[in-house]
């Protein structure tokens, strides 16, 4: 029964988390919402080990669909970084900036980068194309994320400064036009780099937060060295190019894991 204390665990932080935004900010919402998204993890984390291999797929679309299409679509609510960037300057801790703190800046202290594996709804599809393990090197062109991440606070920041009317609804239009550019730059950054995760690697503004604070995560993929043949077999599969036989901190690419567990599938002697 000890392998099942993760999903446990993930459940209990979940159902804390939305017992405790329901009562202080007096919202059922958030009681529905939080358990939701801790029910639809714990469930994937059982498949997984009870060895269901679409695990993974079946979190991304419970969570990425729910996030998309009811959060952003027909609630309307900008759940990207712009929708964060609104929320912040307008001094309220809604919507966006609770989701902000639990997935991006103070849940990665707890599960890293498991947002990107199991709830990004850009990564729910652009994980459908072909390239599912990285065909070339990984390149030099990080520094984009940071473009990315200025620009979306350089355009909320504009549309504050200059009084714009309406700001609510070029939230919801910034939202639906982002989403789409997401997507396109994301699938032409796939085919042309043979990697799925391209857009995660280079382009995604959110990594910004999500990288420092990983760094420091509880939940981490660790290698026996008593069991590890050193085959390689864990790196050629690795979505994100971590090298998951180093158990320090700064592995390379360390905080760019993302829980996916192909790592752990791919090893034939179960050191992972």
């Amino acid at each position: 029964m000890k392998k099942y204390l993760m999903p446990v665990i993930m459940l209990i932080v979940f159902e804390a988390v939305a017992i405790t935004l329901w009562l202080t900010k007096d919202n059922l919402f958030y009681l529905f919402n939080f358990s939701y998204i801790g029910i639809s993890i714990s469930s994937g984390i059982f498949l997984f080990i009870r060895k269901y291999k679409h695990a993974r797929r079946v979190v991304q679309l419970l969570v990425g669909l729910y996030m998309l299409v009811y959060l952003g679509l027909i609630s309307q609510e900008n759940m990207q970084i712009e929708g964060f960037w609104y929320y912040l300057f307008t001094g309220v801790f809604e919507a966006a900036t609770i989701h902000y703190a639990v997935a991006k800046i103070f849940g990665p202290l707890i599960f890293g980068r498991g947002w990107c594996g199991y709830a990004c709804w850009t990564a729910m599809v652009l994980d459908f194309l072909p390239y599912k393990t990285p065909k070339q090197p990984r390149r030099k062109i990080g520094w984009i994320r940071y473009v990315t991440f200025v620009v979306s606070l350089v355009f909320v920041a504009v549309l504050f400064l200059t009084h714009t009317a309406d700001i609510e609804r070029i939230m919801f239009w910034a939202f639906l036009i982002g989403n789409i550019l997401y997507y396109a730059v994301g699938i032409i950054l796939a085919f042309a780099f043979k990697d799925n995760r391209a857009f995660c690697k280079y382009i995604c503004p959110i990594t910004v937060f999500l990288k420092p604070m990983s760094y420091f995560s509880l939940i981490r993929v660790k290698c026996n060295k008593d069991k590890c043949i050193n085959c390689g077999k864990c790196k050629k599969v690795c979505l994100m190019n971590v090298d998951v036989t180093d158990n320090s901190r700064k592995r390379l690419n360390g905080t760019e894991c993302i829980l996916c567990m192909e790592c752990k599938k791919a090893c034939p002697k179960d050191a992972l």
